[in-house]
């Protein structure tokens, strides 16, 4: 069955601060461990007490602090990090609980909206949902599927109350944010025309060289000697060529470059990442045309241009529907996150814990910055 949400149980080895203990299934934070880092109770607070501490209430629905760990372990795990040590530990919550938190919140919000607006999971409706579960997972049983819960690390209620978390958020965000955005063709279009740079295929080029190369040394005599002796074997080359043989023959004999085994052949390149000098002397050629030898960092090179291809847009026919997704997919965010605002700023929100407070509040700001600046 997919894995829809796990529980761990505390267990295992005792890492040195004697806080973090490592499982099968991951890593679990004891209650003091996560008192300590939130600003919460002492180590010393009963653990039946602090299990059930509440952190924030959000219109008087609560986020625990066991549920605040659940989704710190997910959020870890999520990011595929195995912290060793406890000053590892303690990094990386840092770094999750702000956004942690503050999806929880916003969790709560867009639940509590969608009870406002009348949906709720139905019996039948769970009943459904389960045996769609069952069939596929071929758990013929009531016992096999208690079995494959609990393997899950979850019981009957814990799965219902994740199927109506799921279905009353997709619910609110169909009905509140999605049918609110719309791209008409003008639209897309418009977007197509300020944008035509993003829908251009960069143009190519294909070319056959012959290399000569010149070593590096001491400028004086023999380095002017060397130099010479490059041009000209570079020049005979290029002689030949024009006096009938094939391009590709001559660099095999040659050239001292990697590309002599294909006959000097080169591309097709991305116009973009061609060096401005040799762009220079391509941009002269016509496709077959022989340049000069060219002086580069490495030698003496001949170049023969095979062919090229122009930046061409594509159509708007073409990108019309990678276009309606980009431009769908920015507006629903901008509307989503505006639906947010107004959802917090209408929420009564009453937290108990001033570190955690903070650590909304400075996630909270991160992505107004960042949304400000798209």
């Amino acid at each position: 069955m997919a894995r829809l949400k796990r529980r761990t149980s505390v267990g295992g080895s005792v890492c040195a601060l004697g806080v973090v203990f490592w499982l099968a299934g991951g890593l679990v934070l004891t209650p003091a461990l996560a008192s300590a880092q939130l600003g919460g109770s002492s180590p010393d607070t009963a653990v039946g007490e602090v299990v059930q501490r509440i952190l924030v209430k959000v219109n008087g629905d609560i986020v625990t602090q066991t549920e605040l760990e659940e989704r710190q372990i997910d959020a870890i795990r999520t990011r595929g990090s195995q912290p060793v040590t406890d000053a590892d530990l303690v990094r990386l919550l840092r770094d999750v609980t702000p956004e942690v938190i503050s999806t929880a919140i916003d969790e709560l919000l867009l639940m509590q909206r969608g009870r406002e607006l009348g949906y709720e999971l139905t019996d039948e409706m769970f009943a459904e949902m389960v045996d769609g579960i069952r069939e596929e997972n071929d758990l013929n049983t009531e016992e096999e599927f208690t079995t494959a819960l609990a393997a899950e690390g979850m019981t009957l209620p814990d799965l219902r109350q994740l199927f109506e978390r799921q279905m009353l958020i997709s619910q609110v965000q169909q009905v509140e944010v999605l049918s609110k955005v719309t791209l008409t063709e003008v639209e897309a279009r418009e977007y197509y025309d300020e944008n035509i740079e993003q829908f251009t295929e960069p143009g190519t080029v294909t070319m056959r060289e012959i290399m000569v190369r010149v070593s590096d040394g001491p400028a004086g005599a023999l380095a002017d000697a060397a130099d010479t002796a490059g041009l000209a074997r570079a020049q005979e080359a290029r002689d030949r060529v024009l006096a009938g043989e094939e391009f590709a023959n001559v660099a095999i004999a040659v050239s001292d470059a990697a590309s002599k085994a294909n006959g000097g052949l080169i591309g097709p390149l991305d116009e973009s990442i061609i060096s401005e000098q040799v762009a220079a002397v391509l941009d002269e050629l016509q496709v077959g045309d022989v340049s000069e030898p060219v002086r580069t960092a490495v030698g003496y090179q001949v170049l023969q241009l095979e062919a090229r291809t122009r930046p061409e847009p594509r159509t708007f026919e073409e990108v019309q529907d990678m276009i309606a997704n980009n431009v769908f997919n920015d507006r629903r965010t901008a509307e989503y996150a505006r639906f947010l605002d107004e959802l917090r700023e209408e929420a009564d929100i009453e937290w108990k814990d001033d570190t955690l407070r903070q650590a909304f509040e400075s996630f909270d700001r991160a992505e107004r910055i960042a949304g400000g600046a798209q």
